[in-house]
């Protein structure tokens, strides 16, 4: 059994590295009517206050598997600015990290008529990393090790969306700086977190009066650290109700160079009622973890608050 455990465990901390790198993981909560989780530069985009809360359950039947839960809420900050708060908690087998990021965005109308905006974000980023090493002799581990391991770092993140009627282009890098790995192991762990993203898509509507939008969308990540890079192929379609909203779509998340192999497949459903919003998506597992747990539960809900506090055009 624990031949089997073991390459089983290596290969969950090699698919979780994204996610544990100083980072909230990055799965399909962003699709949730939530890119602010991706880049600081979405901060005060909506004329509302904006509040969204994930949870996500891992690799569903594995005992220890990943579980975070995570806040996300930004607002306008006079006719041309917003800030926005993330707050998250992770926690994957012996390791568990918490932290915060603060962020502020300024945006810019280059073309009042043909709603073309420029937007600038920039991200203060904390977090605690920590390994529970009394858990290490009860599993059986080295009983050398001992004392509590864990450091807090500091980064920051830096953004910059582009936006036309119903295009936009986002592109952003995450934690600039490198990390602390005095507490670890200065050989073999990585300290360059450097992490890419490049986030599009289009809008699309048959004609103004047509209840039914069709978003096709597209996320590419890199990461420094190992020049591995992913990318996530969405298409949701929306069905409007005045300015209540209810949506359906998938998305498809690979290696760049094993594009028909992909990590997972996604169905995402939801809806916007009144102020209120929830999102749900459940994803398939297609790699070797699928003969342990067959997918990953993503729920999202959320509440937009005091509707109308900004009437600049660059606000929608």
């Amino acid at each position: 059994m624990i031949k089997r455990v073991i390459p089983l465990m290596f290969l969950l901390s090699i698919l979780i590295s994204s996610g544990q790198e100083l980072n909230s993981p990055q799965l399909s909560q962003y699709l949730a009517d939530n890119p602010f989780v991706l880049s600081p530069s979405y901060a005060g985009i909506g004329d509302h206050i904006k509040i969204r809360i994930n949870g996500l359950a891992q690799w569903v039947g594995i005992k220890d598997a990943p579980r975070t839960q995570s806040f996300a809420g930004d607002m306008r900050l006079g006719e041309k600015s917003g800030v926005g708060l993330f707050l998250y908690n992770d926690s994957n087998g012996y390791t568990k990290q918490k932290g915060a990021r603060l962020s502020f965005a300024h945006h810019l109308t280059l073309d009042r008529y043909e709603d073309e905006f420029l937007s600038f974000g920039l991200s203060y980023n904390f977090n605690q990393f920590r390994i529970d090493i009394e858990k290490f002799t009860d599993a059986g581990f080295d009983p050398g090790v001992t004392n509590d391991r864990a450091t807090d770092n500091h980064n920051f993140d830096i953004g910059v969306l582009y936006r036309k009627n119903n295009f936009y282009l986002s592109v952003n890098a995450s934690n600039l700086i490198n990390k602390d790995i005095n507490l670890f192991d200065p050989i073999y762990e990585p300290n360059t977190l450097r992490n890419f993203y490049l986030y599009t898509g289009y809008r699309y509507k048959q004609s103004k009066a047509s209840n039914l939008e069709i978003e096709p969308s597209m996320l590419y990540k890199l990461f420094e650290s190992d020049g591995r890079s992913e990318a996530d192929l969405n298409l949701k379609f929306r069905w409007y109700d005045f300015q209540d909203y209810y949506y359906a779509g998938l998305s498809y998340r690979f290696l760049n160079d094993q594009i028909g192999k992909p990590h997972y497949v996604a169905p995402l459903v939801g809806l916007k009622k009144n102020n209120f919003y929830f999102g749900y998506s459940y994803q398939i597992i297609l790699n070797e973890i699928l003969g342990y747990s067959t997918g990953t539960h993503v729920i999202t809900i959320g509440v937009d608050l005091f509707q109308g506090i900004s009437n600049c055009r660059c606000t929608y």
